[in-house]
């Protein structure tokens, strides 16, 4: 069977290999599993039901879910296959982002995962053009799941559903996703069922997972297209798909479930080793001695036997009495983690993959469908500090001013409603990306910064933001961190400490902190990291003032995006004072 259309890759899985397992949730503590004909069997029955309130082509339905969850697949088949368009949106935005994207997209339904976010879809529901909103699941109201199923049970829509699903064709539009919006007003990212399946093949090439895997669980935000066409690729590949209960919880998923790969987004990876080294610290003697030396024998790490034979001798006898706990605490069978969605320390990748676990660090965005460039362990293919090469069928050149520049079906029809700036983005066919870069010798491609982020100090020096920021963050003391200093004399930097970790050293050192925006020990400490990061950059770079916000930066307050990207917009808003304290 040949894949041109999203919705193809359940029916190919039900063809090719069908899973009794396909899709597992927890309810009531339970996992509850969907087989490959059950997922496609709904999915008919949601067509029907839309056909029944009269979806047509090209028409419009919003889905919200706060966790990833099997009835968000179930629709996204049954919208896309009698050629309307799924619409997926973040359970973070407000109301106001909600009245804007569910009018602007012109959606007709929207779907929700809890009574939160009905309230606030309803509260906004009359600014819209919105003919009713229902809930993803099951709740015994009107409007619930299977009150939404009954809508179409009792016509036969089976003839027109296959009528339907013929007219579909590779170049029709398959979704819009709004961008988070780091910066200004969201724009609808419209991509085309080519755009998707192209993405999906060629990194399907670009991964080496063995036939034996078995399990992946989904946990990243399923509106974001990174998870989107990792969903994709897990049917294709008929994988079993296990839906973390929530981000908090997603380490017992993972022992539980014991998955073959993992998508990560770098602050996520960054959290786990912080956890590792947290518990590598509670070691005494013999054993912390020998769980540090091995974490730096890690950090020396290089691909392919580079550092000899005796390095080589010195990991095995690591992985043996160190690394081997790490891989049991992750479930013991994961192949590799593909990580992409912002910048990785090069040391984690380092340290990950000495330790069996390989990072395969990629790149690409929404616009990208989201299909760029991907490391990859054979033939060489692999290099610490690039996110590969590109994807067979991608194009990828820097232009005169550094940017990086995308061409290939993976790249978008452009944003909705919005001419001039799709004109601006996609110009003679390549992608304009907003990323700075540079190819090597070999073809891989390094990221070196945002175009939009970098800035000019008052001296004309210009600062790349994001290459401090991701050094920094190496420290255990820094959670989160935002370089500013556009227009001014010298570069500065607002701090988010990593509270758990600051409480417990302030214990160690037999002190309590009341305040760590103020506490004088603990700023001093900060200090110490950041003259040891400055080390790195040149003079006018380095980071000469600092001041730490008093609260943690979170998804809820809008200060970072779903995928734990830093809002610099809202929080140089919220921290003004500071910022004016650092300049004054």
């Amino acid at each position: 069977m040949e894949i041109k259309r999203i919705f193809d890759f359940a029916y190919y899985q039900l063809k090719e290999a069908p899973q009794k397992n396909c899709f597992n949730y927890k309810k009531e503590n339970q996992w509850v599993s969907i087989s490959t004909e059950a997922y496609i069997e709904t999915a008919n029955k949601v067509s029907s039901s839309l056909l029944k309130l009269g979806i047509d082509k090209d028409d419009k339905v919003a889905i919200i879910t706060t966790n990833n969850h099997p009835h968000w697949h179930i629709l996204d088949v049954g919208i896309s296959q009698i050629g309307a368009q799924n619409v997926p949106l973040y359970a973070t935005l407000s109301a106001k982002d909600y009245a804007y994207i569910l009018s602007h997209s012109d959606s007709k339904y929207c779907f929700v995962s809890d009574e939160e976010l009905y309230k606030k879809v309803k509260s906004v529901e009359k600014e819209t053009n919105l003919k009713g909103v229902f809930y993803l699941t099951e709740n015994n109201s009107d409007v619930d799941w299977q009150s939404f199923l009954k809508i179409g049970a009792d016509n036969d829509f089976d003839s027109e559903i296959e009528t339907r699903k013929s007219q579909v064709t590779e170049d029709d539009l398959a979704t819009i996703i709004y961008t988070s919006g780091t910066t200004g007003t969201p724009k609808g990212v419209m991509l085309t069922h080519k755009n998707i399946v192209f993405t999906v093949f060629a990194t399907a090439k670009g991964l080496d997972l063995n036939d034996d895997a078995k399990r992946i669980v989904s946990y990243l935000p399923i509106c974001h297209i990174f998870e989107r066409a990792a969903c994709y690729y897990n049917q294709y590949v008929s994988l079993e798909v296990y839906f973390a209960e929530s981000i908090e919880t997603i380490g017992d998923t993972i022992r539980e479930t014991k998955p073959h790969y993992l998508a990560v987004v770098p602050r996520l990876l960054e959290k786990i080793f912080d956890k590792i080294m947290d518990k590598g610290s509670d070691l005494e003697g013999t054993k912390k001695k020998l769980f540090f030396w091995a974490v730096e024998l890690a950090e020396q790490y290089e691909a392919y036997g580079k550092n000899g034979a005796w390095y080589e001798f010195k990991l095995k006898i690591a992985n043996a009495i160190i690394f081997k706990k790490w891989r049991e605490a992750l479930g013991n069978n994961l192949q590799f983690m593909v990580c992409g969605s912002a910048p990785l320390q090069a040391r984690l990748i380092r340290i990950f993959t000495a330790a069996g676990i390989p990072i395969l660090e990629g790149y690409g965005m929404t616009e990208s469908s989201p299909g760029g460039t991907l490391n990859d362990l054979r033939n060489k293919g692999f290099r610490i500090g690039s996110v590969g090469k590109p994807l067979e069928g991608i194009q990828v050149k820097i232009a005169d001013d550094g940017e990086i520049l995308l061409k290939g079906d993976n790249v978008m029809l452009g944003y909705y409603k919005n001419e001039e700036m799709t004109n601006k983005t996609i110009v003679d066919g390549y992608l304009h990306t907003g990323d700075i870069g540079k190819l090597d010798e070999d073809g891989f491609l390094y990221i070196t910064d945002r175009k939009k982020e970098m800035f000019k100090t008052s001296g004309g020096k210009y600062i790349a933001p994001a290459a401090l920021e991701s050094e920094l963050k190496q420290s255990r003391f820094i959670e989160q961190i935002m370089v500013i200093g556009e227009g001014q004399k010298l570069p500065a930097a607002l701090i988010q400490v990593n509270f758990e970790f600051v409480h417990e050293w302030a214990k160690r050192k037999g002190f309590t902190i009341e305040d760590v925006a103020t506490d004088h020990k603990l700023i001093d400490r900060i200090q110490k990291e950041v003259d040891f990061y400055n080390k790195r950059f040149g003079k006018w770079e380095q980071i000469k003032k600092f001041e730490i916000t008093p609260e943690e930066w979170t998804i809820d307050d809008g200060l970072l995006t779903p995928t734990l990207k830093i809002r610099r917009k809202n929080i140089r808003k919220k921290y003004q004072n500071l910022y004016d304290k650092i300049y004054a």
